[in-house]
């Protein structure tokens, strides 16, 4: 039914909420702001760094905006694989995936320049025929461009790409690409969100990933 996937990275493939939040914490901490909790910091991320730090600085102090973005990046750069890993199940969905002749590609609102690193290291053995982050010149999610971009590329039409995401951010995109959404229900979001925003299947386990694609 489908010849290809397009997976968030961010919450959908990697929990990379433990790494995120500790950079940021200890970017906050050199300004003399107040760090966050966990579930905090993952109410904050999904939408790009920047918003990331506009969200995680006070209201009132965000004139520190460019100085603790630079810091974290500082910090995030040679802390990102501490405690960041795949969700479980994952490596064996890829797999599937792969077998299957499935074209599988990533599209995230991270920085572009972490996204052929991470997936390296991560997950060595896995071919992305696309991969592809937030580049300063293009739109980010929830704007269709990169979805559709990858189609293009794929020569596969968007209709046939099934669009795998954790946040409302993620279903936006699908919906407007019009690719099938599927919300994850293990990521940084819950399933609220994931439903209100247009998610045509949830999966509670990368498993279920698998019938939805025959």
């Amino acid at each position: 039914m489908y010849q290809a996937i397009i997976f968030d990275l961010d919450g959908t493939l990697l929990n990379t909420l433990p790494d995120l939040a500790a950079s940021m914490n200890r970017a906050l901490t050199q300004y003399g702001l107040p760090e966050h909790s966990l579930d905090r910091h993952r109410l904050f991320v999904g939408e790009g760094l920047q918003k990331f730090v506009e969200r995680a600085v006070p209201r009132d102090r965000q004139n520190l905006t460019p100085d603790v973005f630079a810091a974290f990046n500082r910090d995030y750069e040679i802390n990102w694989a501490v405690e960041t890993a795949p969700y479980p199940g994952i490596e064996a969905l890829l797999a599937a995936l792969t077998a299957r002749g499935v074209k599988i590609n990533v599209l995230s609102n991270k920085p572009h320049r972490y996204i052929a690193g991470i997936l390296a290291h991560f997950f060595p053995r896995q071919k992305f025929a696309e991969a592809h982050g937030q580049h300063p010149d293009q739109p980010r999610k929830p704007d269709p461009w990169g979805a559709l971009h990858i189609a293009e590329r794929l020569r596969v039409p968007p209709t046939a790409v099934l669009y795998v995401g954790d946040s409302g951010t993620d279903m936006q995109t699908a919906t407007a690409a019009t690719m099938p959404a599927c919300g994850v229900s293990w990521g940084f979001r819950d399933e609220a969100e994931l439903r209100a925003n247009g998610a045509k299947f949830i999966v509670r386990q990368p498993a279920e990933i698998l019938s939805i694609m025959n």
